[in-house]
């Protein structure tokens, strides 16, 4: 007769850390209302990143437009445009998101 054994793993795992714990707050109440406001940011979060993507596919067609008609990949008139755009919106900030959105789309085609 064949004698069967089992061993059995146990693994220990740290409690999940408390809807407090993960926000930083100090109550249920504003705890709650973090939680919330990071699912509307993650929401948000979310729509911008299609945006850029939406606006790299964009700023691709000017470039393979501009290219094939003998013109530059880039335009640094229309660069300093957005520059402005962003800075006089966000302030000093946008100026480096904007440069960072310019980044993104760069040299696609």
């Amino acid at each position: 007769m064949t004698a069967l054994t089992s061993t059995a793993t146990i693994t220990a795992t740290a409690p999940a850390p408390t809807t407090t714990e993960k926000t930083g707050a100090r109550t249920d109440e504003a705890a709650a209302l973090i939680g919330d406001a990071r699912e509307r940011i993650d929401t948000l979060d979310d729509r911008i990143i299609g945006l850029v993507q939406e606006r790299m596919a964009v700023s691709a067609v000017i470039q393979e437009a501009r290219i094939s008609s003998g013109g530059r990949r880039v335009n640094l008139a229309r660069e300093m445009e957005v520059l402005g755009h962003y800075r006089d919106a966000l302030g000093k900030p946008g100026t480096a998101l904007a440069m960072t959105m310019l980044e993104l789309c760069r040299g696609r085609v």
